[in-house]
């Protein structure tokens, strides 16, 4: 049997061989078409290609697109288990020229392919093509031999392929795979076209217009090819099937869900097992490409695509968590082919473990009171909306998870009903936030995200993706347009654009679209906690509703805002084995130039400290260790040794990122640091490159405040302190590694120079004849102007006077660094004769000071004006008159 595995190498090879690029397939999440949810074909990718808004290095490509077709208005997810060839998950295999080859080497290449790599039956194949194009059927019987009969013209837009309204189109050819007149249905355009006995393999699609406004359509100037063949299909084909699902890929899903449940594979829950095995691939995929559970966009639809799963686990006896432990079966079946699903298996199986144990807690009880609600309808009947908006209300069951469950029973749902309890449901939710204090100014967001919905973020993958503007706001007003140098607060549908939060800075960047518009970014913030607001000027052009346009983060300034943030979780970690466990942060800072980390910490950090924790982070970041990303509820988190961050409100899911090894990390599984965070970081620890300290200090009592650089920051630090130690070197006359030796001795020697100064100030203060003395109201008073003696002598000095005999008083000014300091002192006997504190204050107001203080024999206060010293002497003397 020629596996799967084998179709997808052989079909790449063959086109490899023919001169095609082998192109890997894109994500699921389109970073170049907003208008679609997730990749649905294998030209998604290279839509850009076609219109010429993007040159790659060759012109001829081959892909095994992955692709998901569960919302929006590709939305296979009700039939899926149902029917033969529903999928969310499929694979597609194409080939696609860029203005090279066209229609008659597209049909070489595709029937050459079939009939001698993969040996089908020529027989059994025919052709559909446009009615109206003359060129293909002449292809087709030149290169195949195919008569008349077996090529069939079809007349309606079923094979008339357009990218939009306007822009590229062009009529297709479809190949199909007769079964034989055993398998009931008709050829393709008969009455009977609906049955199995023709199934459509491969779409050929001939790009050759552009098609402009109504009526209007020209000849493309390089006509160009893209292919699709849906490889589930072809499989069934290649190995003898006609249903997708006994195929090798899925038929070894539902055997692993039948062993993991004890149920039959081709019982009673065979629908069951369907579900899991698509619903398995669907969910596994998604999240490896980023996505995750969530209540808006893309995450709702895979919580939506797993709770049809988990639901049939449950309806199969399932009591614990059933598709976590069926991801090994689907690694070992893709993921040679999709090595992404490999690298992110961790993340997969936690991912579906958790959301399908929250689930299932309420499950059970969802379920009961759906039977019960059911059970009064009769044999046929219809639920009520608002039943059913209670299921989704309250235990979190998706609309078309009610319908599912009722569908074999042969029962609906009133869907105008749901919808009205949605919308009723959504006006006391506004209600209840305009009554809130924060409601006065957040009112306008709280209409545009209601209008609009969530943004999704694509930024934890890609730094580049296409969006569509959802709304423009000027001046707190929206408005329908913006012209150029207005300033503007701009909402897409999805964004790589970070929103500041978590300590983390928002991004900058460029919104474009093309010559029609560019908006500079110059900040982005985050409305009502997933409304994504970028904020900036609009440079070129006119911003408008509707636009759609090209979302580029900067990426330099992106790439040092993510250093600092992952070495803020090193720094932490560091923190508390330097300092103890008593560490917790307490703010942060993560920016393009720095990060700022605030810490409780009762006490100053030492040198040693400092030193000891910046060698610990750069040990980290040299191990180059892997940075992980899971996703786990807050309590989960927390209970394997994830440290939860100040000040952050956590929801239902969180992101968990861990750095590093440590085997003597038991709590926390071998991990150097485990924290919840949001935030975008590197993908190694080595891309952090390096890291430096500059400074720490005291924010408030308890709290201590690290900053610290990284990368090129942390260089140009290193460069200046460099060239900062050379200047002192040269200016020295010394080697730089003999600037220690000198600096400590000029430092003795300028000790013992100030020793001496003072010694001479001393004595010249002190000595002196007597007709320094004067006698004032009958007493010896030494009045004296000291100079630039510091005001911390000025004690010393006075008690010197008065200890010699030849003063009662010693009244002395200095006038060091400008300002006027002033010190009485009185002998024993002129005790209750004068007044030192009085003495002071009328010297200090003479120099521009107020008050003064001390005891009455010593006292001492200043002033602002030294100019004024002899003024100061005066006023005492006068003072001391009487």
């Amino acid at each position: 049997m020629t596996s799967s595995n084998d179709i997808r190498a052989t079909f790449l090879d063959y086109f490899r061989r023919n001169g095609h690029e082998v192109v890997d397939s894109s994500p699921l999440v389109p970073r170049n078409d907003p208008t679609l949810m997730f990749a649905n074909s294998g030209m998604v990718q290279f839509k850009n290609v076609f219109t010429g808004q993007e040159k790659r290095p060759y012109s001829r490509a081959t892909t095994a697109q992955k692709c998901v077709r569960a919302g929006g208005k590709h939305n296979d997810l009700d039939n899926v288990g149902y029917t033969a060839r529903h999928h969310t998950f499929f694979e597609m295999l194409g080939n696609f020229s860029f203005g090279d080859y066209f229609k008659d080497q597209a049909i070489a290449h595709a029937w050459e392919l079939l009939t001698r790599d993969f040996a089908l039956p020529k027989d059994r194949l025919l052709v559909t093509v446009y009615s109206e194009d003359e060129e293909a059927p002449v292809f087709w019987k030149k290169v195949a031999g195919l008569p008349d009969s077996r090529i069939i013209r079809i007349p309606t837009s079923d094979n008339f392929w357009r990218m939009g309204d306007t822009g590229p189109c062009g009529p297709c050819s479809e190949i199909f795979f007769d079964h034989g007149d055993a398998i009931p249905g008709g050829p393709p355009g008969s009455a009977d076209q609906d049955g199995d006995r023709f199934i459509e393999i491969w779409n050929l699609v001939f790009m050759q217009y552009e098609e402009g406004p109504p009526g209007t359509r020209v000849p493309l100037p390089r006509p160009s090819i893209d292919t699709g063949m849906g490889l589930e299909r072809f499989a069934a084909i290649l190995q003898g099937r006609h249903d997708n699902y006994d195929t090798d890929t899925l038929r070894a899903l539902i055997l692993a869900s039948a062993e993991a449940t004890g149920q039959d594979p081709d019982g009673r829950w065979k629908v069951s097992h369907r579900v899991v095995a698509d619903h398995l691939r669907a969910g596994t995929f998604l999240i490896a490409d980023g996505v995750l559970p969530s209540n808006e966009g893309r995450g709702y639809v895979l919580r939506r695509i797993l709770r049809r799963a988990m639901r049939h686990a449950h309806m199969m006896g399932a009591r614990e968590p059933l598709l976590h432990r069926l991801v090994p079966a689907l690694t070992r079946q893709m993921g040679a082919a999709y090595p992404e699903i490999l690298r992110a298996e961790a993340l997969v199986t936690e991912t579906l473990r958790l959301e399908e144990t929250r689930f299932r807690s309420l499950l059970e009880r969802g379920l009961g009171l759906l039977a019960e609600e059911a059970g009064k309808l009769g044999d046929r009947g219809t639920l009520p909306g608002e039943v059913a908006f209670r299921l989704y209300d309250t235990y979190g069951f998706p609309l078309d998870l009610t319908q599912d469950a009722l569908r074999g029973e042969g029962k609906a749902v009133d869907v105008a009903g749901f919808e009205a309890a949605m919308a009723e449901q959504k006006k006391r939710a506004r209600a209840a936030w305009a009554g809130s204090g924060e409601a006065a100014t957040e009112t306008l967001w709280f209409d545009l995200k209601e209008k609009v919905g969530a943004t999704e973020f694509l930024g934890y993958s890609t730094e580049t993706a296409e969006g569509e503007i959802r709304a423009l706001v000027v001046d707190g007003k929206v408005v329908d347009r913006a012209a150029p140098g207005t300033e503007v607060a701009v909402v897409l549908n999805q964004t790589p654009f970070y929103a500041e939060s978590g300590g983390q800075v928002g991004d900058t960047g460029l919104i474009s679209a093309g010559e029609a518009c560019r908006i500079v970014v110059r900040d982005t913030q985050k409305k009502l906690g997933d409304l994504v607001v970028h904020l900036g000027t609009v440079a070129h052009g006119e911003a408008r509703p509707g636009l759609p346009v090209q979302a580029e983060v900067d990426h330099g300034r992106r790439t040092t805002i993510r250093a600092h943030h992952s070495a803020t979780h090193l720094l932490h970690e560091a923190l508390r084995r330097r300092l103890g466990t008593h560490v917790a942060q307490k703010g942060s800072l993560n920016a393009p130039d720095r990060l700022r980390f605030d810490v409780s910490h009762p006490a100053p950090m030492t040198d040693g400290d400092l030193a000891w924790v910046e060698a610990e982070v750069n040990a980290r970041i040299r191990e180059n260790a892997e940075v992980v990303t899971r996703l786990m509820t807050p309590d989960a988190a927390v209970a394997i040794g994830a440290m939860a961050l100040f000040g952050e409100k956590y929801g239902d899911e969180v992101r968990v990122v861990s750095m590093g090894h440590d085997e003597n990390a038991v709590a926390k599984h071998g991990v150097y640091s485990l924290e919840l965070c949001g935030g975008t970081h590197v993908r190694r620890t080595g891309d952090i490159g390096l890291f430096r300290i500059v400074s720490e200090g005291a924010v408030s009592a308890g709290v201590r405040r690290v900053e610290a650089v990284t990368g090129e920051a942390a260089l140009k630090v290193i460069e200046e302190r460099d060239r900062q130690l050379n200047d002192a070197a040269a200016a020295l006359k010394v080697r730089p590694v003999e600037l220690p030796d000198r600096v400590a001795a000029l430092v003795e020697e300028r000790r013992k120079l100030e020793r001496e100064v003072a010694e001479l100030r001393r004595k010249l203060a002190t000595g002196g004849a007597a007709a320094e003395v004067e006698t004032i109201a009958g007493l010896r008073v030494a009045l004296r102007d000291v100079g630039e003696v510091p005001a911390r002598d000025l004690k010393g000095l006075a008690e010197a006077i008065l200890k010699g005999g030849t003063a009662d008083v010693a009244a002395l000014v200095s006038t060091e660094g400008g300002k006027a300091s002033i010190v009485v002192g009185l002998a024993e006997g002129a005790k209750g004769k004068a007044d030192a504190v009085a003495l002071v204050r009328a010297a200090a107001a003479a120099v521009g000071g107020k008050g003064g203080g001390g005891r009455p024999e010593m006292a001492q206060a200043g002033g602002p004006d030294a100019a004024k010293s002899a003024e100061a002497l005066a006023a005492m003397r006068a003072a001391l008159a009487g």
